[in-house]
């Protein structure tokens, strides 16, 4: 064979394998990672408010527990399922947050999915921040957004990030923004 006939073969390999192998999944979560933006803070005047905090959810444990207790927190919400790969591309980032200020706000990551396949995938991925659990059915006091969605309130409930799509959050923005939050 020739050697542009080869290369050729080799090109195609390699895309193929993004599609049919592992490593595949591997690469779509990394290049998710490389283009992830920063999540846009939104304007103070611009800042929706909630003011009903009654909001059921599970914790890891699987007990019930109700929202009510962020209030009057800085509060970080993500929406996330183990099979996602922009959700599980933006888990690195999530823990992250949870080790650097999980002692100073609540964090609550989200799933819809049962405990099962949640806990295999942290325990897989390595990960050690807490799982809230939604019940389905249950009236939120935030719209429900789809995987990665991503909410930071603050103190006074004003929403101060509503983010639809991927986000990278591990970065000085957002360290800046958190750290005024909090300090608040």
């Amino acid at each position: 064979m020739k050697r542009q006939t080869v290369f050729t073969l080799l090109i195609i390999a390699f895309v193929l394998s993004f599609f049919v192998t592992p490593l595949g999944d591997y690469s779509k979560i990394i290049l998710n990672r490389l283009f992830a933006t920063s999540p846009t803070i939104i304007k103070p005047e611009k800042r929706g408010h909630i003011t009903d905090y009654d909001w059921k959810l599970k914790d890891n444990d699987w007990k019930y527990f109700n929202f009510q207790e962020a209030k009057g927190k800085v509060v970080f919400i993500t929406f996330w399922t183990s099979w996602h790969m922009p959700s599980q591309a933006q888990l690195k980032d999530i823990q992250h947050l949870y080790e650097a200020y999980g002692d100073n706000m609540k964090l609550y990551i989200i799933t819809n999915e049962e405990r099962a396949p949640v806990e295999l995938f942290m325990a897989e991925e390595g990960y050690s921040f807490p799982v809230t659990y939604q019940i389905i059915g249950e009236p939120s006091p935030l719209t429900l957004l789809k995987s990665p969605g991503s909410y930071v309130l603050d103190k006074k409930g004003f929403i101060v990030v509503h983010q639809n799509a991927i986000a990278d959050w591990d970065n000085g923005k957002v360290d800046k923004l958190l750290s005024e939050l909090i300090s608040e």
